[in-house]
Formats: C-alpha cells, sequence, structure tokens
C-alpha cells in the first residue's frame, strides 16, 4: 500500500467533505440569510419607489395648484388694476367737478364782490359828492343869495294856488 495515495486521498477526501459541509452549511444557513436580507431590501426598494411615486404624483399635484394660484394670482392683478384705474378715473372726475363747482362759485363771489365794490364805491362818491356840493353851497350863498330864494320860492308858491284856484 501506498502511504502517499492514501495521504492524497485522504486529502481529497476531506477537501470534498469540506466542500461539502460548506456547501450544506450555506444551503442550511447562509442562503436563508441571503435570500431574507435580498427579500427585505426589495421590499425596502419597492417601499421607496412607492413613496417616490406618491411624492411624484402629490408634486404634480402641488405644481398644478401652484399654476392655479399664479393663474388666480395673475386675475387678482389684473382685477386690481382695472379697480384701481376706475377708481382714479373716478377720483379726477370728481376732483374736476369740484374744481369747477369751486371755479363756478369763485366767479360768482368775485361778480358779487365786485357789485358791492361798486355800490360802495358809488356811496362814497355821492357822499363825496354831497359833502362837496354843500361845501360850494355854504361858500356861495350869503344872506342877500338866500332871500332872494325864498321869495322865488313864495312867488312859486303863490302862482302854483292862483294856477290851482284858476282850475
Amino acid at each position: 500500500m501506498n502511504y502517499t495515495a492514501i495521504a492524497q486521498w485522504s486529502q481529497i477526501v476531506s477537501a470534498v467533505l469540506f466542500v461539502a459541509a460548506l456547501v450544506w452549511i450555506w444551503l442550511k444557513y447562509l442562503q436563508p440569510a441571503v435570500l431574507s436580507a435580498q427579500a427585505a431590501t426589495n421590499a425596502q426598494i419597492a417601499e421607496a419607489e412607492r413613496h417616490r411615486d406618491a411624492a411624484k404624483a402629490s408634486l404634480d399635484a402641488l405644481q398644478g395648484e401652484i399654476d392655479s394660484a399664479h393663474h388666480d394670482a395673475e386675475l387678482i392683478e389684473s382685477r386690481a388694476a382695472a379697480q384701481a384705474q376706475a377708481e382714479r378715473t373716478a377720483a379726477l372726475a370728481e376732483a374736476r367737478d369740484a374744481g369747477e363747482r369751486a371755479l363756478r362759485n369763485a366767479s360768482l363771489e368775485l361778480d358779487r364782490s365786485r357789485a358791492a365794490a361798486r355800490a360802495r364805491l358809488r356811496d362814497d362818491l355821492v357822499q363825496q359828492s354831497l359833502q362837496e356840493a354843500r361845501a360850494g353851497a355854504a361858500r356861495r350863498v350869503d344872506d342877500a343869495f338866500d332871500a332872494s330864494l325864498i321869495d322865488a320860492f313864495l312867488h312859486s308858491l303863490r302862482g302854483d294856488s292862483a294856477q290851482q284856484a284858476a282850475e
């Protein structure tokens, strides 16, 4: 018997038994653990994909709402601009009407003030003329002229009473 052959076969058998033991350990313990880890990882990936898809759908819905909000904001802005323009036009028209009314009132007040000033001027002129006439009359009329005026007045009364009697 050859001991080297036995030693070689012993090495081969032990290597085969070692590989068989490794395969059995792999199949019995390690492969189920790897498969369950793979299944758990696949489940996590599937769950992440579902979350991603839900987030994309939610993002699309939110983007639609954002677009709608932008559209609403543009409508509000255009309505606000139109309302501001209408209010500006109304305020300008009201201010123009108030200015024209104030101008008409001022014109009427000016006419009244002119009429009042003319009346005061006329009264002042009459007063000054009357004072001047009185002063001039006082200078020109003496006792002799006054007596002649009285005689003329009496003659006019006598002549009027004679005419009245004749009638």
